[in-house]
C-alpha cells in the first residue's frame, strides 16, 4: 500500500535524506522516497502497519527538523 504526504516546511536536503534512512528502517515499510523540490514523501508499506508507519514517520519528521509537519496529499 502506497501512502502520499506533503513535508511542509522542509527546506534541507541533509534532512530530508536522514529522514527518508530513518522511515525506511521502520518495521513494515517496503520502500519510502522524499523529494525535497516537491516536498513530497512517499510511503510504500504493509497495508496492516500503515497507521503505526505513519505515526512513527511522523515522529522522525518533527525529530529531524522540528517545525516541519506531514499532511495528507
Amino acid at each position: 500500500m502506497k501512502k502520499k504526504f506533503v513535508v511542509e516546511g522542509l527546506c534541507c536536503p541533509n534532512c530530508a535524506a536522514k529522514m527518508e534512512t530513518a522511515i525506511k528502517k521502520l518495521n513494515g515499510v517496503n520502500e519510502a522516497t522524499i523529494n525535497l523540490m516537491t516536498q513530497k514523501l512517499v510511503i510504500d508499506g504493509d497495508e496492516e502497519l500503515m497507521p503505526e508507519i505513519i505515526k512513527e514517520a511522523e515522529n522522525i519528521v518533527k525529530r529531524i527538523e522540528p517545525g516541519t509537519r506531514l499532511k495528507n496529499a
